[in-house]
C-alpha cells in the first residue's frame, strides 16, 4: 500500500512539473523575424544595350522596392528595366521582412552603347543625312586627298540642285533608306549619250535608262541594308542600287549599272547643332569626296538653291588683231589675248632661256594647285574668227623638268570654248593638240594650227559663233606636278 501511494505522488509531481513548463513557455514573448539582407546582381541584354535584368539575391525579405536611378521604380522581385538612354545610374534595392525591418543595397551601373561610334551615324534609332547646303562645296573630285576637289567641285548654288534634295537615312536595325524626292541628275558617266545628260530630271523608272540602254532604275529611292565598321571607318551598303556620293561610284571602280553592294570610307564628326559625315571613294589617281550633314533642329536646314540658267549670250565681235608676245604687258605686246582666270603662273618679260640677250619672253609655270592647270584668255564677247585662218605660238620646253608616265609630259594643247553659256566649258570646246612626235626640247619651235582643222571637239572656230575662251595647256593633265615652260608670239593670223 505504501509503495502505491509513493508512485502516485511521484506521478502527480511529474504532471505538475510539465504543467509549469508549458505555462512558462506560453507566457514567454514571440521571437522576431531574422533581419533581412539586401543584395542583387544585374545583366545587360545582348540585343538591347538599354535593357537590364536584375536578379535579387536578398535574404529574409518578403517585399522589395527598386529605384533604378533614372526616376523609375519597381516592386518586382526580379525586375527587367529598360533605360531611356546610355549613362551611369545608381540602382538602390530596399528589402523588407515581415516585421517591417528593411535593409538597403545599392551599386552604380553604366549603360554603354556598344555601337556608340555608330550612334553619330544612326542617332541611336534613325538619322537622316543630306548633302551640305551651306557655304563652300559639298562634293568634288581630285587626284588624291591632298588635291581634293581641285579638278571639279559642286556647291548649293543652283547649278545642279537635284542631288541636294536627296535624303539618306541610317536606322539602328541596319536598314538604309534612300529618298530621291522626285529628282535625279544625269551624270555624264551614266547618261552621256542620252537626252538626260547633264540635266535635272524626274526620278521615275522610265527615265532611268543609261547611255548603253541598261535599266538603272535600282538607283531610285528604296530600302537597303548597311553595316558600319568604326575601326576601319567604312560603311558597306548592300542591296541592288544602294548608293551614296554618286550612283556610279563603286568600291574600287565606277560602274554605269547598279551594283549589289559597295563600300566606302566614312568619317563622322560631331559639331555644335549638327553632325558631319565625310564620304570618300579612293581610286588609283582619282579621289571623290562628299560632305553630308544632319541637323539637330530640322528648321535650321538651308533651302536648296533654285536652278539657274548659266550665263548669257555675249555680243558678237570680229577682232582684226589677236596676239601676245609676252615680252611685256604693254599694249604694243598684247592685243586682245590678255591672260585671265589663270591657275598657272604666267610672267611676261623674263629672259629667253636660250639667249638671255634676246627679246624677253613669257614664263609659264604649272605649279601643283590644279591637275588640269592651264592659261586662259577669257573674252567679254563671242569671238567671230572671220579675219583669221590660223594661229601659232612659240614654245620652249626645258628638258630639266621631270617627265614621267602619269606625271608631267611635253604635251601642248590649245582649246577654244564657250564659257559664258556652257556651265562646263570643256563640253563645248574645239581642240588643237600637237603631235607629241613633233615636240622638241631645249629649243624654240613654232607650232601652227589651221582654224578649220581642229584635232577634236565640236565644229571649228570658223563655224561657231559662241566661242569666248581660249586656253593653253602645257605639260599634260590629270596630275599635280610642277613644271616650267616658256612661250612667246601667241598670235592669230
Amino acid at each position: 500500500m505504501k509503495n502505491f501511494v509513493i508512485k502516485s505522488i511521484g506521478r502527480a509531481g511529474l504532471f505538475a512539473a510539465l504543467f509549469s513548463i508549458v505555462a512558462l513557455s506560453s507566457c514567454k514573448k514571440e521571437e522576431p523575424a531574422p533581419d533581412p539582407v539586401a543584395s542583387f546582381q544585374y545583366e545587360i541584354s545582348e540585343t538591347n544595350f538599354l535593357e537590364v535584368t536584375f536578379t535579387n539575391y536578398s535574404q529574409n525579405a518578403d517585399t522589395y522596392a527598386w529605384d533604378f536611378g533614372d526616376g523609375n521604380s519597381s516592386a518586382d522581385e526580379n525586375p527587367v528595366h529598360t533605360y531611356g538612354e546610355a549613362g551611369s545610374f545608381t540602382v538602390k534595392l530596399t528589402a523588407t521582412n515581415v516585421d517591417g525591418v528593411s535593409a538597403n543595397f545599392q551599386q552604380s551601373i553604366t549603360i554603354t552603347d556598344p555601337l556608340e561610334a555608330q550612334t553619330i551615324l544612326d542617332g541611336g534609332a534613325s538619322k537622316t543625312w543630306i548633302l551640305w547646303r551651306g557655304d563652300g562645296t559639298a562634293l568634288g573630285v581630285g587626284p588624291n586627298p591632298e588635291g581634293a576637289r581641285t579638278w571639279w567641285s559642286l556647291g548649293n548654288d543652283g547649278l545642279r540642285p537635284c542631288p541636294f534634295y536627296h535624303e539618306f537615312t541610317f536606322n539602328r536595325d541596319g536598314s538604309f533608306v534612300f529618298e530621291d524626292n522626285g529628282y535625279f541628275w544625269g551624270e555624264t558617266a551614266v547618261f552621256g549619250e542620252t537626252d538626260l545628260n547633264e540635266k535635272c530630271f524626274e526620278a521615275v523608272a522610265s527615265n532611268m535608262i543609261n547611255s548603253n540602254g541598261d535599266d538603272v532604275s535600282a538607283w531610285l529611292g528604296g530600302t537597303h541594308q548597311f553595316t558600319y565598321d568604326p575601326a576601319a571607318g567604312e560603311i558597306t551598303l548592300t542591296g541592288l542600287g544602294a548608293w551614296m556620293g554618286l550612283p556610279q561610284l563603286g568600291t574600287s571602280a565606277e560602274s554605269v549599272v547598279p551594283e549589289a553592294s559597295k563600300t566606302f570610307k566614312a568619317t563622322l564628326e560631331e559639331m555644335d547643332g549638327y553632325d558631319l559625315m565625310h564620304v570618300e571613294y579612293i581610286y588609283a589617281e582619282i579621289y571623290w569626296d562628299f560632305t553630308y550633314v544632319s541637323y539637330d533642329d530640322p528648321s535650321m536646314i538651308p533651302d536648296v538653291a533654285e536652278e539657274s540658267t548659266f550665263g548669257e549670250d555675249l555680243e558678237d565681235v570680229t577682232p582684226t588683231e589677236m596676239y601676245n608676245t609676252f615680252a611685256s604687258t604693254d599694249e604694243a605686246d598684247v592685243k586682245n589675248l590678255v591672260p585671265t582666270e589663270s591657275v598657272v603662273t604666267i610672267t611676261a618679260g623674263v629672259d629667253d632661256p636660250a639667249d638671255p640677250e634676246a627679246a624677253k619672253v613669257g614664263e609659264y609655270v604649272r605649279g601643283t594647285s590644279d591637275a588640269y592647270a592651264d592659261l586662259k584668255f577669257k573674252m567679254d564677247y563671242d569671238i567671230q574668227f572671220d579675219n583669221f585662218t590660223k594661229f601659232s605660238i612659240d614654245v620652249y620646253i626645258p628638258s630639266s623638268n621631270t617627265y614621267s608616265e602619269g606625271g608631267l609630259t611635253k604635251d601642248i594643247w590649245v582649246f577654244i570654248a564657250d564659257a559664258s553659256q556652257t556651265q562646263n566649258f570643256w563640253e563645248s570646246w574645239v581642240e588643237f593638240y600637237v603631235d607629241p612626235t613633233t615636240i622638241v626640247t631645249d629649243e624654240w619651235k613654232t607650232y601652227t594650227f589651221e582654224l578649220n582643222s581642229p584635232t577634236g571637239g565640236n565644229g571649228t572656230p570658223l563655224t561657231r559663233d559662241d566661242l569666248d575662251l581660249i586656253g593653253l595647256k602645257i605639260g599634260g593633265e590629270g596630275h599635280n606636278v610642277d613644271g616650267t615652260f616658256y612661250i612667246r608670239n601667241f598670235k592669230f593670223e
